[in-house]
């Protein structure tokens, strides 16, 4: 599978990536019938989802209280982003999912949805390393936050009050950690103060691979474009801050000599539905 990536005009300056590299079409899509009492953020979490991606692919359904019985679209397929180091971990914060390369290969790439910086706190973008794994860590509260929270302490200590959860990954940037979280509903959301959100078994699994000096990337990506098996995809994820166009699509298209193997019709109404995971838009002749 190649992969060629795009990127648009974010709050913040993407960082630079190669425009075409081998790997990267993970998992597939599922059809899952909704049942009584169920929400979409609970089904969201039992697939590994964030919120975001649940709300995505399944326009039009109430994700507080689906209809009992609705077949909503379980999007557990995405592109990979493009990789220069293994092993490294690189985040997307466009579709606020990070990705874990370990060795060569689709099968050594694992994925996790994230919570990240909200509006005004963002999550910066930009090249990092790990520089310290911290089991049950105290979480010192910034001085923004406890301005606008007196109430809360210097520290919290480790325990069920405490929103960095039993792991955490200090950055070279060091407000910056990968953490856990102990409101998991803030998976898919910009949902923090800059730091990155994990799920409970997420960041415990992650852990586990991660090592102190391992490589972080942190890019804006919205949107995915890549071929497997003779066929086009693209994955979308624009929101109204993102300047990216059909024609800046074709024109990336045209250079990779792709132009003539997708289905206009097909790529349109891919930019439209925004659905958040790859669609394919192969020209079939018919």
């Amino acid at each position: 599978m190649v992969v060629l990536t795009i990127f648009a005009g974010p709050a913040q300056p993407a960082e630079s990536m190669p425009s075409t590299y081998i790997g990267g079409y993970l998992g597939e899509l599922r059809q899952y019938k909704v049942r009584q009492g169920e929400s979409l953020i609970e089904i969201a979490r039992r697939f590994d989802l964030g919120y975001n991606e649940i709300r995505d692919a399944n326009p039009g359904v109430d994700p507080v209280i689906p209809a009992p019985g609705t077949v909503v679209t379980i999007p557990s397929a995405w592109i990979s982003p493009a990789v220069i180091e293994r092993p490294s971990i690189v985040v997307n914060l466009a579709e606020l999912r990070l990705y874990v390369f370990s060795k060569i290969g689709d099968a050594a790439v694992q994925s996790f949805p994230l919570g990240i910086g909200d509006e005004g706190t963002d999550t910066p973008v930009g090249k990092f390393v790990i520089v310290e794994k911290i089991i049950n860590p105290s979480w010192h509260v910034p001085q923004s936050i406890r301005r606008q929270r007196p109430q809360l302490p210097a520290v919290v200590a480790p325990g069920a009050r405490n929103p960095l959860g039993r792991h955490a990954l200090r950055l070279s940037r060091q407000d910056i950690l990968i953490h856990g979280t102990n409101r998991p509903w803030g998976i898919g959301r910009r949902s923090s103060h800059g730091c990155l959100r994990l799920y409970p078994k997420d960041i415990a699994s992650l852990f586990a691979m991660a090592h102190k000096g391992m490589q972080i990337q942190i890019i804006y990506q919205p949107v995915k474009v890549g071929t497997k098996e003779g066929r086009v995809f693209i994955e979308f994820h624009c929101q109204g801050r993102d300047a990216v166009g059909v024609g800046d699509i074709l024109h990336m298209m045209a250079d990779r000599n792709l132009l003539r193997r997708i289905d206009m019709g097909k790529l349109v109404r891919a930019y439209y539905e925004n659905k958040g995971y790859p669609i394919d838009i192969t020209w079939t002749g018919k």
